[in-house]
């Protein structure tokens, strides 16, 4: 698939993120301060301002603002699922085949 994305540097993103099958464990409190941690960790590294935040059960909506000369959102996309992910209890975790656990990279889900 490929998109198509303007990409503005110190631009305004929105943005759509949703779990794997629309799995609805987002506003589990714990998780809910995982996503927050998450954000918080990459916004520290990789500056931007989240100018607007929605969370539901399975997905979430956000505008965030990139610092003059940036438009590396993906970046930071990438750093939260990851941190979110690593970070995650072992109970929203599920098998993860051979080639995924080379690469370390985890299955989030809700049973």
């Amino acid at each position: 698939m490929q998109y198509r994305r303007a990409r503005i540097k110190g631009g305004t993103y929105f943005f759509t993120i949703v779990t794997h099958n629309r799995r609805q464990f987002l506003c589990q409190p714990e998780n809910v301060e995982l996503l927050r941690n998450s954000l918080l960790y990459v916004m520290q590294r990789h500056k931007f301002e989240i100018d607007a935040f929605v969370l539901l059960p399975d997905h979430l909506h956000c505008i965030w603002t990139l610092p003059e000369g940036d438009d590396d959102f993906s970046t930071r996309w990438q750093l939260v699922k990851r941190y979110f992910s690593q970070h995650c209890e072992s109970q929203y975790k599920s098998y993860v085949s051979v080639s995924r656990e080379k690469k370390n990279e985890q299955a989030i889900w809700q049973r």
